[in-house]
C-alpha cells in the first residue's frame, strides 16, 4: 500500500494519493481580498492546477466539499461553479457555511477525484 504525498510541509501535504485517488487539501482564493465571484474562480483554478499536477482533472472529481463564509454568497458561488463542471461530470457535492481560517476568505474547497 502506497501513499504519496506531494508539496508537504510541516502541518500539511497539498495533494495525496493513494489507490490511485487523489485528495487534495482546502483549497482556497488566490487574493483573499476579492469579491465570492472573484475567489470561487481562483479557487477552482487552483483546483484544477493541483489535479493537473497529481495526473488528474476536473472530469474525474468524485466529492467536493465547498465551505462558504456566509450563505449569503451562495448563489454567487453557484453561479460560478455551475458555468466551471462540465455537464456529465458533476461530482458529489456539499456546501455549508463555516468560518474559515481568516476572516477575509469567502470560500474554501476540499476535493477527492479519481486518477485518469
Amino acid at each position: 500500500m502506497t501513499i504519496q504525498r506531494i508539496d508537504s510541509t510541516p502541518r500539511m501535504s497539498r495533494i495525496v494519493e493513494h489507490n490511485n485517488t487523489i485528495y487534495l487539501c482546502g483549497q482556497t482564493a488566490k487574493d483573499a481580498n476579492a469579491d465570492i465571484t472573484q475567489q470561487t474562480i481562483t479557487t477552482l483554478e487552483k483546483v484544477e492546477e493541483l489535479l493537473e499536477k497529481a495526473g488528474s482533472d476536473k472530469k474525474h472529481i468524485l466529492s467536493v466539499t465547498i465551505y462558504v463564509r456566509d450563505m449569503k454568497d451562495f448563489a454567487a458561488m453557484n453561479e460560478v461553479w455551475d458555468n466551471w463542471v462540465e455537464d456529465g461530470h458533476q461530482p458529489a457535492r456539499a456546501c455549508v457555511e463555516a468560518r474559515i481560517a481568516r476572516p477575509e476568505l469567502l470560500v474554501e474547497m476540499s476535493v477527492i477525484a479519481a486518477k485518469k
